[in-house]
């Protein structure tokens, strides 16, 4: 899939985000080494603390349908009401629940506009030094 076409699906699902505290809406397309999409949005709580970034949302879904490879995924972001204007980079916990399931040199992060412009980063890249478990024991 394109690039600007994974921004297009980030921008369907940011049309979607719950947002009554901040009004900054986010959307990212998660593009799965299959071919499969799955679409996220930010999802916020008067408490804060359980609220979730669109980038979590669209993993937490992939992965609890069974997906484990990913190939890129694409995140806009920008006030209610607007197109977005800048690039929004994931926050640092997305960036690390990545690194749980991508390849940092492989795993392509896209930022996108509302015009549909966007740049494009490896994790390693936005994440150079994540930790990545090394030593720690898996049971799955």
């Amino acid at each position: 899939m394109e690039n600007k076409e994974l921004v297009e699906k980030a921008l369907e699902a940011r049309s979607v985000a719950y947002t009554p505290y901040s009004g900054f809406r986010v959307g990212a397309a998660l593009l799965c080494a299959d071919g499969t999409v799955y679409g996220g949005c930010n999802i916020e709580n008067a408490a804060f603390g359980p609220s979730c970034c669109a980038e979590r949302t669209a993993f937490f879904k992939a992965v609890s349908e069974g997906k484990r490879e990913f190939s890129a995924i694409a995140i806009v972001g920008g006030p209610a009401g607007k197109e977005p204007e800048d690039f929004c980079p994931p926050c640092g916990v997305c960036r690390q629940v990545m690194m749980e399931f991508c390849d940092p040199e492989r795993f392509r992060i896209v930022l996108g506009k509302g015009d549909l412009s966007f740049r494009e980063y490896t994790l390693k890249e936005l994440l150079p030094l994540g930790f990545a478990g090394d030593g720690v024991e898996r049971k799955e």
